[in-house]
């Protein structure tokens, strides 16, 4: 655990008490803060209080003399609605931070590597931090990713924090400086927590709001170029001139940048084009939204002085992220492929392109209007297996061009989708990406994909 101290002797609010929220009040109260604890699950508060937490319900509080709000990031602080407690905080001109804040006070003197984006963030912190590690280079990886940043080794000038940062929480970092800041892509996504798009997309541009400053590498911005948004962005920070930028590319040349062409990585920073590796035979990594992700990898590893050279060796070895085109089993010339990650339908796209025929798995909580992102690879779908709150809203967005079976649940949608590609005499892969949030069947995305790796799993065990 990190003790965070700048707030010794103040009086701190902490609300929201899973995994980020309970680690940032046990290091604020290690670090000498008064902290009052709050959280609307009544379970939560039974786990802080026998960590030793102090509770407090907020819902009670007098703000005058609190210092800042630690605001859950999933908790809302303006759309659709904000929480009673973070507009009664609001009010009094309390301040609202998250966890990842609290690192960047406590801890200032690391480098900080930060990564947004709507799809590929957890893969390329990773990938990232594989790399790091790989060349000798203190490196500790958390943030969205799953890990609360307080309960990373402490790190000095010599570490480097690689943070996935979602948008939720760049609205409340005011005080992060990354040292290299990567924003991977922009596509619709959580639009009612940010009141529509421009508001989703300002919070992505704000991991550039504060370039870093000192240590080995300081200001640099690392920005796909295969969207729009992203490439205003990038143009945006060229007229500003306070960060050094390297574009990135998965599919096209990226001047002055890192690229892949034909699944070849370039090194063009020095603008001299170099190829470097061949990702094509990397299977964690398949796919150009992939080759996008080991560009943007490759980008801050020489950014942090590393050679080509051991950069391509930890491309060659990254085993990947569970719940991320996850093959999780092979029957016969059938693999079976755990995407639970791709909850929007640009990431099941990218999925989809990756293979040649497709036994597709896909429903749930849909947070979109339209497929469209699905249309250039609707051909490689041999067969829809529908599920969740989504399934007939799909079948109508599909419009027959697949076929198209109503499953209501995970477990019937596998079996259909195994039968069939069983009895296709073609190598096939059976896909679960569903396009969709969780919520509707699971607890979320991990649990969802366990789910569809456990029922994989005795399916390959079970007697041919």
């Amino acid at each position: 655990m990190i003790e965070v101290d700048t707030f010794s002797g103040e009086t701190i609010a902490v609300m929201g008490l899973a995994r980020s929220g309970l680690a940032a009040a046990r290091a604020l109260q290690a670090g000498g803060a008064e902290v009052r604890a709050w959280d609307d699950a009544p379970e939560r508060r039974e786990a802080a209080a026998e960590a030793g937490v102090a509770l407090s319900d907020l819902n009670q509080c007098a703000w005058d003399g609190v210092r800042a709000l630690v605001l859950s990031p999933g908790i809302p602080d303006s759309f659709p609605e904000p929480h009673p407690i973070a507009k009664a905080a609001r009010a009094e001109g309390c301040e609202i931070i998250s966890d990842i804040d609290l690192l960047a006070r406590a801890r200032p003197e690391a480098t900080y590597i930060g990564i947004t984006g709507t799809n590929g963030k957890s893969t390329t912190s990773a990938l990232i931090g594989h790399i790091l590690k790989g060349a000798d280079v203190p490196v500790e990886v958390g943030g969205n990713i799953g890990v609360p940043v307080l309960d990373l080794a402490t790190l000095g000038a010599g570490g480097a924090y690689v943070l996935e940062l979602s948008s939720y929480q760049l609205e409340r970092t005011p005080t992060l400086r990354p040292n290299i800041a990567v924003l991977l892509n922009i596509s619709p996504d959580h639009l009612d927590r940010h009141g529509g798009l421009d508001g989703y997309v300002d919070a992505k541009r704000m991991i550039f709001d504060n370039p870093g400053t000192g240590g080995p590498v300081s200001a640099h911005a690392v920005v796909g170029m295969e969207d729009a948004h992203c490439r205003g962005i990038g143009m945006e920070l060229m007229l500003r001139g306070d960060h050094k930028i390297i574009p990135i590319s998965g599919s096209t040349r990226a001047a002055g940048g890192v690229y892949v062409e034909d699944g070849i990585l370039f090194d063009d920073i020095e603008y001299r084009q170099a190829s470097v590796g061949d990702l094509r035979p990397v299977t964690a990594l398949p796919g150009r939204h992939n080759w996008q992700n080991a560009a943007a990898a490759y980008a801050v590893a020489r950014l942090m002085g590393l050679a080509p050279e051991p950069i391509i060796a930890g491309i060659a070895t990254f085993p990947g992220l569970p719940h991320r085109q996850e093959l999780v089993g092979e029957i016969g010339q059938i693999a079976y492929v755990n995407d639970s990650k791709a909850t929007n339908s640009l990431a099941a796209a990218r999925a989809l392109q990756c293979y040649d025929a497709v036994h597709w798995i896909a429903g749930g909580q849909f947070k979109e209007d339209t497929l469209a992102a699905l249309d250039p690879h609707i051909g490689r779908v041999r067969g829809a297996y529908l599920i969740g709150e989504a399934a007939l809203e799909f079948e109508n967005l599909l419009g027959g061009r697949v076929p198209v079976r109503q499953c209501g649940d995970l477990e019937t949608a596998l079996a259909g989708a195994h039968a069939a590609a069983q009895a296709a005499a073609e190598a096939a892969v059976v896909l679960f990406s569903p396009a969709c949030a969780s919520f509707d069947q699971f607890d979320d995305f991990e649990a969802r994909g366990d789910a569809f790796r456990r029922q994989v799993r005795e399916l390959t065990e079970a007697p041919a």
